[in-house]
């Protein structure tokens, strides 16, 4: 029996492994230069969220002197220490990437000068541009005691500066934040791209901000604070709580205090003690600060340096139908594999719902919805035109709140029934229904997806949408919305499994079924494609399938507290993640089933959950089975095929914790091209890439 300390990985240093992945694709020379650096600045904001959430939880934990153990048995502290350590190590190799990206800039003719490689012909203009555009937007603060340390809010930058007035040689200290409205970077006029960055601009310009006085020391730097917000149960207005603790969010207290390399040791000082630096977890020294914000350069127009653009198609079912939705829908069930295929049919979806005068109702789950409009408009539309229209709104969707709040208060103006849902759970699940009244009788048309109801992660993120006029999904979603807006609970579901209620003991029934199968000698195999596998329980019973010689095969893009490949304990379980062009989010499970013969099919699922406690026992999730042959075999023998056999874009995670790059071998296969360049799921053409084929393979025979 191995002993619990062995068992698991540490969820904190496996999302730490991820984010290392994603920087490891701003190296990879496969990627155009342009795109390296987009990697480059996703993993400098991964990780300051990570801070923000993860770190200032583990602090808050040992504030309060909280003993309770990781599950792979490390104590708070422990956990800080690692933390720190990783961290350190990922930092470092986010500066040095980023200072071999820079070179690499210039040599592609995009420069990112300091403050003495100004262009002779670009001085006089930025002489000019920041006496008229900059300098009035910064404050210029005195230290002293007259003057105490001002607040900076979270991920603020700033400069500090020891100045001596050159009529007496008196000093003082200076204190300049940089509005967070002002851009990063300034792009100098002329066609060769060249930038600099907004410190480097200040600094410069020090002497004019600062007339009659001699700038005898300066540093640049940047604060992450505790911006976390947890929900009381006593909270008696949900709405009134999220505003206030926006607000609060603001001042949490500072977690990390990144410096700039080479500022010296009586500012360091300063900033640690007003900063309250003694308590952060991590005081770092940087070349850059704020690697997130490299994004900003990602903008340059240089499409040699940037993937080729690529436009999503439109579902061939839906034009046979001459665009309507609900008649394609009726017709057959249909799966859509975005971004390959686009999110307009979503929001087609909606659009007809809400200019359809025989639709009586609709309703919505809104978790991250974004800043554009366009569902919060069709759902407006809809109420607008008279119908009855819900929306379930999740106030605790994290650094969302504020934009759902907006939401609420827009769609609540129109008309809508904006519900907010349980107080200690997150709504979590994906789904939107329309009632529509047809020969008399009312039909409910479901849409069912893995990802958000967002357009633009929708270009970027790989999800399933699946649409259903089966009366069974139309009657379990009805179910589900009573439930969250009534807290009636749902009684003889026929699809759909809901958490926090029955996923997990389905979940391992399930799994369970598998182990039976192998030991009476029928086929078996678990495969599961998800963003995160944490819950010790599932993980324990996963061990236990491996155990009885149960194949499984996952694909766990980020966080996997499993760990695979170790003799007595998981032999049978391979874990990959991929990471490429696109994120992969859409979670898939198929279960063997014991079927052996060909026209037999697993059993086959998509859901909003990952394998999570969270997504478990503290939000309303589904879980929804696939059974219209045609939509198996899609998800099945096409997306989660694709996924296990890519080899350009894969990492397989080892016994030890660490993950080894897939070889591409011989034969190498890239999904997220295959999907670009081959038919949509829903169309019925040939293969536009020849060359990139997915072969047709049953996982039960794998």
């Amino acid at each position: 029996m191995f002993p619990t300390t062995s068992r698991y990985f540490n969820r904190e240093l496996s999302w730490l492994a991820f984010n290392r992945r994603v920087l490891e694709e701003s190296t990879n020379r496969a990627h155009p230069l342009l795109e390296r650096l987009r990697f480059l600045s996703i993993s400098g904001n991964n990780l300051d969220e990570f801070f923000m959430v993860r770190v200032a939880g583990l602090k808050g934990q040992q504030l309060q002197n909280v003993d309770e153990l990781s599950i792979d048995g490390m104590t708070v502290a422990q956990q800080l220490a690692a933390v720190a350590a990783d961290a350190d190590l990922l930092t470092d190799a986010q500066q040095n990437t980023w200072l071999a990206i820079v070179r690499e800039l210039a040599d592609a003719d995009v420069h990112v000068v300091g403050a003495d490689g100004v262009p002779a012909g670009s001085i006089a203009w930025l002489d000019t541009y920041f006496r008229e555009q900059i300098f009035p937007v910064l404050t210029p603060q005195a230290l002293d005691p007259a003057h105490p340390f001002p607040f900076i809010p979270n991920l603020g930058l700033s400069l500090i500066f020891d100045l001596k007035r050159l009529a007496d040689g008196e000093s003082i200290r200076e204190l300049v934040m940089i509005p967070p409205t002002v851009a990063r970077f300034v792009r100098l006029p002329g066609i060769k791209a060249t930038y600099i960055a907004m410190e480097t601009l200040v600094r410069r310009y020090a002497r004019a901000m600062f007339p009659g006085y001699e700038v005898c020391d300066a540093g640049v730097f940047r604060i992450i604070r505790d911006s976390d917000i947890e929900v009381e149960e006593e909270a008696e207005d949900l709405v009134r709580y999220f505003r206030t603790a926006i607000m609060r969010r603001r001042r949490g207290r500072v977690i990390r205090l990144d410096l700039e390399t080479g500022m010296s040791a009586d500012l360091e000082a300063v900033l640690k003690r007003e900063l309250g630096g003694g308590d952060a977890l991590i005081i770092e020294k940087e070349a850059f600060l704020g690697i997130g914000a490299l994004e900003a350069l990602v903008e340059e127009d240089r499409p040699d340096l940037k993937f080729t653009p690529y436009s999503p198609r439109f579902p061939e079912r839906i034009r046979d139908y001459d665009g309507d939705c609900f008649a394609a829908i009726r017709a057959k069930d249909i799966v859509i594999h975005h971004p390959y295929e686009t999110f307009d049919v979503v929001l087609a979806f909606l659009r007809q719902a809400a200019a359809d005068p025989d639709v009586v109702a609709i309703k919505q789950t809104l978790y991250r919805a974004g800043k554009q409009p366009t569902v919060i408009r069709a759902l407006c539309d809809a109420a607008e035109a008279g119908k009855s229209v819900t929306a379930v709104v999740e106030l605790k969707a994290r650094f969302d709140e504020e934009q759902n709040l907006l939401w609420a208060s827009q769609l609540e103006r129109s008309g809508v029934q904006v519900v907010y849902g349980f107080i200690d759970w997150k709504t979590h699940a994906k789904v939107s229904m329309v009632v529509r009244r047809e020969g008399g009788l009312n039909r409910t048309y479901c849409h069912f997806g893995t990802g958000n109801y967002h357009p633009i992660t929708a270009r970027i993120y790989t999800d399933l949408s699946f649409f259903t006029a089966d009366p069974r999904a139309g009657r379990d979603a009805a179910q589900m919305f009573n439930y969250i807006t009534g807290y009636v609970e749902p009684r003889g579901l026929e699809l759909l499994t809901l958490s926090p209620s029955s996923l997990r003991s389905k979940l391992t029934d399930l799994i369970d079924a598998e182990i039976a199968h192998v030991r009476e000698g029928r086929q078996s195999g678990i495969w599961a494609k998800m963003n995160s596998l944490v819950d010790p329980k599932i993980i324990d019973k996963l061990y236990a399938a491996s155990a009885a010689g149960v194949p499984i095969e996952l694909v766990i893009r980020g966080i996997c507290c499993l760990r695979p490949g170790v003799v007595g304990l998981s032999d049978t379980i391979r874990v990959k993640s991929v990471v490429g062009r696109f994120l992969e989010h859409s979670r898939i499970w198929a279960f063997g089933a014991g079927k052996a013969l060909p026209n037999d099919r697993a059993k086959l699922y998509i859901s909003s959950a990952d394998w999570m406690p969270r997504n478990f026992d503290r939000r309303v999730e589904y879980m929804l089975p696939i059974e219209t042959p045609t939509v198996h075999d899609q998800v099945l023998d096409q997306v989660m095929v694709a996924n296990l056999i890519d080899t350009e874009q894969s990492w397989e995670l080892q016994a030890d914790g660490s993950y080894i790059r897939v070889e591409s071998g011989p034969k190498p296969f890239n999904l997220h091209r295959y999907f670009m360049t081959n038919p949509s799921l829903s169309g019925r053409g040939a293969a536009l890439d020849q060359g990139h084929g997915v072969p047709t393979l049953s996982l039960r025979r794998r």
